[in-house]
């Protein structure tokens, strides 16, 4: 038997049995993550609050995860469990426009913690580059090996 390969919008809506739920983790995730009680969310709740933003605006993997864990009553919310999630959300975006899709999440306004573009985005800081200038931002270039980064982008950054 071949196993075939879930498609993007296969994993954004069928996440892993169990999801969401909050995790109550050991001492040291006190310090690591400012409390124990950890969210592990699923892709479309994040593909929800990325949903919410507006253009010309921004919002950051932080503040995606502080609101989450606001909503569920936890700590925080899982760093990676979330950055995997919304590399699943910009995938599917692009897998629905290739499909004839208008209506996409807009993933490019999703930026890190300082303001740098995520190589991991479909066509990488390029894209995601191009799609924010169309939006009116500055991307200043990179410097040695740090991506990109958004010019200003406090100024641009939207509350969820």
């Amino acid at each position: 038997m071949v196993k075939t390969r879930k498609t993007w919008r296969e994993k954004l809506e069928n996440p892993p049995k169990g999801l969401p739920k909050v995790v109550s983790g050991p001492p040291k995730w006190e310090k690591r993550f400012g409390g124990r009680r950890v969210l592990v969310a699923t892709p479309l709740l994040v593909d929800g609050l990325i949903r919410k933003v507006q253009k010309g605006k921004l919002v950051t993997i932080r503040q995606i995860r502080e609101r989450l864990a606001q909503e569920f009553k936890a700590d925080s919310t899982c760093p990676l469990t979330t950055g995997i999630f919304v590399r699943i959300a910009a995938e599917t975006a692009e897998e629905d426009l290739r499909m004839g899709r208008q209506e996409i999440t807009p993933y490019w306004r999703v930026i890190r913690d300082d303001g740098s573009l995520n190589e991991k985005f479909p066509g990488g800081v390029a894209t995601q580059a191009t799609h924010l200038e169309e939006e009116g931002h500055t991307i200043e270039p990179g410097k040695g090996k740090k991506p990109p980064k958004v010019k200003d982008f406090g100024n641009s950054l939207q509350e969820l």
